[in-house]
């Protein structure tokens, strides 16, 4: 007989706290940790870089198919890759929660265990949040980050003749939530923890910024949507070229082979989480490349390096920044206006 769990509500506040401090990560920087009213947390540079995202259930996550472990890993990862992607060193995070009173303790613990494993490897700590009542799952994280000297690396930087670059993979993620949604996770492991733990190379954020990268961000809602931000601050066009977005080729149109061949026409992706599944129902090959081009939640860094630059590994050229004419700035796939949805849209999707 299975031991029945530990719940929320049946652990005071107080206790709950006490096994989450201990498994938060701490940091050289972290000069009050939790247990204050706040933190303190040195500045050497003078200035932070600061976000925040959140996640929330049957939104963001279903709890039915991601962990504790695998929520507390991608709120992290999210906010880490907003700072790196601004040339900054992750410093601190505060984490707020909001939760049943019949989730388990255990899911609790592991969050923070999912925390701490993305933070520990960057030195960045949790220094604090708060804990609250509700009739679902919030997760709500403030990231704050180091410059170390640096100037920042903003999205409106790129200009005509820059090679457009990116570091991490593409596709992956909305892959993995499609199998996820399909009941189909058994065809391809390696997609859905591309989806449930994001692993992008958080480490080539400062480095691309040490390299002269001229404008970054990371890909979240889509390569197409974002692409077309850094664009539009930009005043340029970013041309992409397919070509060189096929890393995950085979991989990516083995799993839309597979979903066609189960359901049809391919099993869409719902609102219930955020990577967008590009334009299912479709042919394979269309929609592993809508994966790619509009698919969320890699976490990638987009840059754009001046063409005589040397790009920091894990960094390979995918287009070129052109000039805009007309003031019509935007995204470009060899050369033609991309025909398909662009990706997230929190309000729409």
């Amino acid at each position: 007989m299975s031991e029945t769990p530990l719940l929320v509500r049946d652990v005071p506040e107080e206790a709950l706290l006490a096994r989450i401090f201990p498994l938060l990560p701490t940091a050289p920087t972290t000069l009050v940790g939790p247990g204050d009213d706040c933190a303190v947390v040195a500045a050497p540079d003078g200035r932070y870089v600061v976000s925040t995202d959140v996640l929330v259930e049957d939104r963001h996550f279903r709890r039915r198919w991601s962990s504790g472990y695998d929520v507390g890993w991608r709120a992290a990862v999210q906010n880490l890759a907003d700072v790196v992607s601004m040339g900054a060193r992750p410093a601190a995070l505060v984490v707020s929660l909001v939760m049943p009173g019949d989730l388990p303790v255990d899911w609790v613990t592991g969050l923070a265990r999912g925390l701490a494993d993305a933070c520990t490897p960057l030195g960045a700590a949790v220094v604090g949040g708060d804990l609250s009542g509700g009739d679902q799952v919030v997760v709500a994280v403030t990231v704050h980050g180091d410059l170390e000297g640096r100037d920042p690396v903003l999205r409106s930087g790129a200009r005509p003749g820059d090679v457009v670059a990116l570091a991490g993979s593409l596709g992956r993620s909305a892959a993995g939530l499609a199998l996820l949604d399909a009941d189909r996770a058994d065809l391809d492991d390696a997609l859905v923890v591309a989806h449930l733990r994001p692993d992008p190379p958080l480490a080539a954020g400062p480095a691309a910024a040490a390299a002269g990268a001229t404008a970054m961000m990371d890909v979240s809602d889509g390569l197409l949507r974002d692409a077309g931000r850094m664009a539009r601050a930009s005043g340029v066009v970013v041309d992409l070229e397919l070509a060189a977005l096929d890393a995950d080729r085979d991989r990516l149109r083995a799993a839309a082979a597979a979903l066609d061949g189960a359901s049809g026409d391919g099993a869409r992706a719902t609102d219930g989480a955020r990577a967008t599944d590009g334009d299912a129902g479709t042919d394979v090959g269309d929609r592993a490349e809508g994966w790619v081009l509009s698919g969320g939640e890699d976490h990638a860094l987009l840059a754009t390096f001046p063409a005589d630059a040397d790009l920091p590994d894990g960094f390979r050229a995918i287009g070129a920044a052109r000039r805009a004419w007309c003031d019509d700035p935007g995204v470009r796939v060899d050369g033609r206006v991309a025909r398909r949805a662009t990706g997230w849209d929190h309000f729409r999707a």
